[in-house]
């Protein structure tokens, strides 16, 4: 693998800019001639389209921009790329981040590229699961596994903790995902459950399934929905839009209501965002960080929209509180708490007060079950 310290970004075939490593180890970019004129900002906050060299303001993204840092794998991913790059030989200590960006190339979340591609990553069609898992537990387990290739290239630019694999269905992309050392092994049907009642609570959330396994109930897999059939979709996390890092918990919803009425002007938008953050209450989700809130630009309609929900589990944070606090709780906000942050972004009281109560009775008639074998 060669050393690189620049790389080539672009969306669609088209050169959006340059992205060089300075001698302090940051990312500065620089957006090309062509695309100032005809594209768009990938990052409306931190970017602008201006002429100019921007450096990034803070190291929390490991010297990168945050639309940037959103390429990178992390969990799982990350760990198949260090484990890939000691059995070449390297320290992945030592591998900086626009490195990475090589490796991952043509294959990370969103729509942005990277040039040169270090590494050859992809997708497969038909996959034995229950083998996967098999291996993927090995590797959790610090053990050798003898399709690290395989599983790298599967999942080598996959973000989050658990396992997962990129493949395709019937020419659809899909992320297919197996417990970590930590999870239960019900956790695959346990997440399609509350996909699903997201959907009965008026939640946007992408086509779902269980794909089958002779070990187990199934393994959840969620169709892409930063991939078309128009091509793929530019999409930023509220880390990646805030420049901050998902590991240290210092958003509150209120932040989040502001930023997607910042970026979309649409009630509706604030109405989805307040809605999840009344499912992840009820339904204890509470590993509600800034990489779990995403947004995806239409570039035809030139707008922001909030992506369909994801990663919707029964789930702890620090402490076991709330990743994102609810109106500055995140140890057991409540309807006060969610009327507060839902009045203060400007839906009326007793709207916000039939949407949570609503959503609360779906939860308890849906998900009961799992709820209570958590206490």
């Amino acid at each position: 693998m060669k050393e690189i310290n620049n790389l080539t970004v672009k969306y669609h075939d088209r050169l959006v800019g340059i992205l060089a490593e300075t001698k302090e180890g940051k990312g500065a970019f620089q957006y090309d001639r062509e695309w100032l004129e005809e594209g768009f900002s990938i990052n409306p906050l931190s970017l602008p389209l201006e002429t100019k060299v921007f450096l990034p303001k803070t190291d929390a993204l490991e010297g990168l921009f945050g639309v940037f840092a959103d390429s990178l794998p992390d969990g799982w991913g990350r760990l198949l790329v260090d484990r890939m790059l000691l059995s070449r030989g390297r320290i992945p200590a030592e591998v900086r981040p626009v490195q990475r960006l090589g490796i991952v190339g043509s294959t990370g979340m969103g729509a942005l590229e990277y040039y040169p591609e270090l590494m050859q990553l992809g997708e497969r069609e038909q996959i034995d699961f229950d083998q996967i898992s098999g291996e993927c537990r090995k590797i959790l387990n610090e053990e050798e596994s003898e399709n690290l290739d395989t599983l790298f290239m599967l999942g080598g630019s996959s973000g989050g903790a658990r396992p997962k694999v990129l493949i395709s269905v019937n020419g659809e992309s899909w992320i297919v995902k197996f417990p970590s050392s930590y999870d239960r092994r019900t956790i695959g049907e346990e997440e399609y459950r509350y996909m699903e009642c997201a959907r009965k609570c008026g939640i946007a959330v992408p086509e779902v399934r269980l794909f089958p396994s002779e070990k187990g109930k199934g393994y959840f897999g969620v169709k892409r929905f930063d991939r078309a059939s128009s091509g793929r979709i530019h999409m930023i996390t509220a880390s990646g839009l805030l420049e901050t890092s998902h590991r240290i918990p210092n958003l509150d919803y209120n932040d989040l209501m502001k930023l997607i009425y910042i970026l979309t002007k649409d009630n509706r938008e604030l109405e989805e965002m307040y809605r999840r953050m009344c499912f992840n209450v009820y339904a204890h989700n509470r590993d509600d960080h800034s990489k779990n809130f995403s947004y995806l630009y239409n570039e035809k309609e030139k707008r922001w929209v909030l992506s369909p929900a994801y990663d919707l589990t029964y789930s702890n944070s620090i402490g076991g509180e709330h990743a994102t606090c609810v109106n500055g709780n995140g140890r057991d906000p409540g309807i006060k708490d969610l009327l507060e942050v839902g009045v203060r972004a400007g839906i009326p009281e007793n709207k916000a007060r039939q949407i949570a109560e609503n959503i609360e009775e779906t939860v308890i008639t849906e998900l009961k079950d799992i709820l209570n074998s958590y206490k």
